[in-house]
């Protein structure tokens, strides 16, 4: 099979902690971009997941505030209980 050449640019840094996870793994970084390619086409698919599941920060600040108990109402023990706290004239 012909031998072809690719070229990729990212961050130095980013790099660098690849070549190093490569290695610790033994491969080099051609055998695991080589792995990912072969992998993306038998699979038809990237081969793992990729959502984005970092909040935003709207996000973030709401889940801090449930920690914190900011902003929740008070416990109900009944839907009669919630209605009547919710039709109440405040």
């Amino acid at each position: 099979m012909a031998q072809t050449s690719i070229n990729i640019r990212m961050d130095a840094e980013l790099k660098r902690q690849f070549e190093e996870f490569c290695a610790d793994v033994g491969m080099s970084m051609t055998t695991a971009f080589t792995v990912f390619a072969k992998k993306t086409v038998r699979e038809n698919k990237i081969p793992f997941p990729l959502d984005r599941d970092i909040p935003n920060e709207e996000t973030r600040q709401a889940i801090d505030n449930v920690r914190k108990g900011i902003g929740l109402s008070r416990e109900f023990h009944s839907v009669k209980e919630l209605m009547e706290n919710l039709n109440a004239d405040d």
